[in-house]
C-alpha cells in the first residue's frame, strides 16, 4: 500500500529538479517536472532518448496542462474530455514557446489526464504535470514494477515510487487530437 509520505517524498524530489520512476496506467513511467531543462535533459540522457522525439506529458487535471498546450477549440475539448480521465494520450497543437526539450521538433505535444490514483495523487502533491516516458532504456521492455526499474536503470533515478500499475496490458493509446488518428494503439 502506498503512502502519503512516500508519495509527499517523490514530490519533494520532483519540486527539487530530481528524476523519479512511478507507476503508471501500464507501466512505471520516469518522470520529473517538464519546466525544468535540466531535469527533463536528465530523463532524456537516463532513457538514451532523443530530444527530437518529444515527450509525453501526464496530469491529474486538465488545468494541470494549460501551460504547455494551445487553447482547445470546441472541436477539440468534444474529441479530448470524454476519455480522460482515462488511458488516452492525445497529441495537441503546443504553443510555439514550449520548450523544443519537451515538444521535440514537433509543433504538438503528447498529453494525458491520468485516472490512475497514485500517478493523480503525485501531480496533485508535485503541484505539477509530469515528464511521462516508460522506464526503460530506449528500445528496451519498458519496466512493470519497482524491481524491474532497479534492474534496468539502478542508481540512475533519484527515486523509486513503488506502487501497483494500472494493469493494463500495454502502453496507453495515443491519438492525434486534430483529426482522431490512432498513432499508437492501446488495449
Amino acid at each position: 500500500m502506498i503512502r502519503t509520505d512516500d508519495i509527499a517524498r517523490a514530490a519533494a524530489v520532483i519540486r527539487e529538479g530530481g528524476v523519479i520512476a512511478y507507476p503508471t496506467e501500464a507501466v512505471y513511467g520516469l518522470g520529473c517536472d517538464p519546466r525544468n531543462p535540466d531535469a527533463v535533459r536528465r530523463v532524456l540522457a537516463i532513457k538514451e532518448r532523443p530530444e527530437h522525439k518529444g515527450l509525453i506529458l501526464i496530469a491529474a487535471s486538465v488545468d494541470q496542462l494549460a501551460d504547455f498546450v494551445s487553447p482547445l477549440d470546441d472541436t477539440l475539448e468534444a474529441r479530448l474530455l470524454p476519455t480522460w480521465p482515462g488511458p488516452v494520450t492525445w497529441v495537441v497543437p503546443t504553443p510555439p514557446e514550449t520548450p523544443r526539450w519537451l515538444r521535440g521538433e514537433h509543433d504538438s505535444i503528447a498529453v494525458r489526464v491520468t485516472a490512475h490514483a497514485l500517478t493523480r495523487d503525485l501531480c496533485l502533491a508535485a503541484d505539477t504535470a509530469l515528464v511521462s516516458t516508460s522506464a526503460n532504456l530506449s528500445g528496451a521492455t519498458p519496466a512493470r514494477t519497482a524491481d524491474e526499474v532497479e534492474q534496468a536503470l539502478g542508481e540512475r533515478v533519484d527515486l523509486v515510487l513503488d506502487g501497483p500499475t494500472g494493469g493494463l496490458d500495454r502502453p496507453t493509446e495515443i491519438r492525434d487530437a486534430r483529426d482522431g488518428t490512432i498513432l499508437r494503439p492501446g488495449q
